[in-house]
């Protein structure tokens, strides 16, 4: 068993018929300069049509599930045919060897976020969350450490909590030393891991006392990084707001 690896109900199949070459066509029209604009800015690169997510999310509806046709998008480099890949794949069907060939394609955050939320619903997430947390690549750790903070909202039990415990301790060792995004991606596992539940509340706010000020640069955009005790302060606020 895994902590909440795998789980997710089996997708609907696509029944669409479509090809990957259609899906390029229709992306490239979806596509505006603006957003080209937008995302270069974000590091995103040049190959790219410049897609919204909400035109992408009405294509993944349309499409379903077609891991075929994810395979194919991913293999034309286009940003936007990656991005849809990720939305379209069957995690049921994802091998090993598949994800570890893609992880080595990851070249920003957006697609090393999408890529990991996408591994996080396969049997083998945990085992690639605790290879690639370690990597010195900075989009593989990023992505690693994206895939463990979906473990750790996927399942609020106290199940697994020795688990995410010894990767507070790995964030503490390590988090000031990481590069610059895979850095980020260990400030926002620390406080997923602190939302998880009540008993892991006060050890990752301890931890992130201990860290201190974490310092990401963004470049030209308006991103910022959220201060890891108020954030998950604020969290388990709502939470009993809900309850209420």
């Amino acid at each position: 068993m895994t902590p909440a690896a795998g789980t997710a109900r089996r997708p609907a199949r696509s029944v669409t018929g479509v090809t990957c070459p259609s899906v390029l066509a229709e992306l490239k029209k979806l596509g505006t300069a603006q957003n080209v604009k937008v995302y270069t800015g974000h590091g995103i690169g040049t190959n790219l049509y410049g897609v919204n997510f909400a035109n992408l999310g009405v294509l993944q509806k349309r499409i379903k599930i077609n891991h075929a046709l994810a395979v194919e998008l991913w293999a034309t480099g286009n940003a936007d045919a990656r991005h849809l890949a990720t939305m379209t794949a069957d995690p049921s069907l994802a091998t090993e060897a598949l994800v570890d060939a893609w992880v080595k394609d990851l070249s920003n955050y957006l697609i090393s976020d999408l890529f990991a939320k996408f591994v996080a619903r396969t049997s083998f997430a945990h085992a690639r969350a605790d290879k690639w947390v370690r990597s010195e690549d900075e989009w593989i750790g990023r992505a690693g450490w994206a895939i463990l903070a979906s473990l750790a909202l996927a399942e609020p039990s106290s199940a697994w909590n020795s688990y995410f415990k010894s990767h507070l301790d790995l964030i503490e060792r390590d988090i000031h030393r990481a590069k610059n995004f895979t850095r980020h991606a260990m400030n926002n596992a620390l406080i997923a891991i602190g939302i998880r539940n009540n008993a892991l509340k006060n050890a990752a706010q301890n931890a992130a006392r201990r860290i201190g000020k974490v310092e990401v640069d963004h470049g030209e955009t308006s991103c910022v990084i959220p201060d890891a005790v108020s954030y998950i302060e604020k969290a388990w606020a709502h939470k009993t707001r809900k309850k209420s």
